[in-house]
């Protein structure tokens, strides 16, 4: 069973409903968009623009995140991908959609927010995220290497690779609930000429669950 199992009829649920896919839709155009951007798109009001994002909050698909007095609505794939696995995986080349999933993603000039439930303590959370062997289960077995001190630097590397995937600074080390990381890709020097983002890992607990919450920009 997945971890999302309890929230996949509110998955089910939202997407029925064409005006909160509509809203998805725009959310994947241009993510980070405030109710007032998002209202201005549909023929409804603002208060029934307001109740179809609760839904979706409600079941994951979005993410709202406070920037100054704004409030800033993000997609998150997360449990339609859950949703994939648990049915739909089995019968497709899951390895080439991620990569090209990673390629497309770290190719684009965009803030994205991805938040999933795990239920774990935050020592395991921590782990999951800084050690190397965990780290590439779920990373197209590619290893993280760093002293996790805040300026340490860090390296993601792969058994065969000519040189580094991924490298950069954690600027913000707070164990086991926050880290924060400059990341830049350097597999080419195509995708390295793009330059520095941010990612951002957060863990928050919740009664026997804990949301991570990853960021970058």
């Amino acid at each position: 069973m997945v971890s999302y199992c309890g929230l996949v009829e509110a998955v089910f649920k939202a997407l029925s409903d064409q005006t909160r896919r509509e809203l998805l839709d725009e959310l994947f155009r241009h993510d980070g968009q405030t109710l007032h951007a998002l209202a201005s798109r549909f023929d409804m009001t603002r208060v029934a623009v307001a109740k179809h994002l609760r839904l979706l909050e409600a079941a994951g698909l979005v993410v709202s995140r406070r920037s100054g007095r704004e409030k800033l609505h993000y997609l998150n794939p997360v449990p339609i991908r859950l949703v994939h696995d648990r049915w739909v995986n089995k019968y497709t080349e899951g390895w080439a959609a991620g990569l090209a999933d990673l390629k497309r993603d770290m190719e684009a000039n965009v803030e994205k927010v991805f938040e999933i439930y795990i239920r774990t303590t935050p020592e395991q959370l921590w782990r999951a995220i800084t050690d190397p062997d965990v780290r590439a289960r779920y990373q197209f077995g590619a290893r993280v290497e760093s002293s996790w001190t805040l300026g340490s630097s860090y390296q993601v590397t792969r058994q065969g690779a000519p040189r580094s995937l991924i490298e950069g600074e954690n600027l913000e080390v707070d164990p086991p609930r926050r880290l924060v990381q400059s990341y830049r890709a350097v597999w080419d020097d195509g995708i390295a000429a793009e330059g520095t983002s941010r990612v951002t890992w957060d863990s928050c607990a919740r009664p026997q669950i804990h949301t991570c919450t990853a960021g970058g920009q």
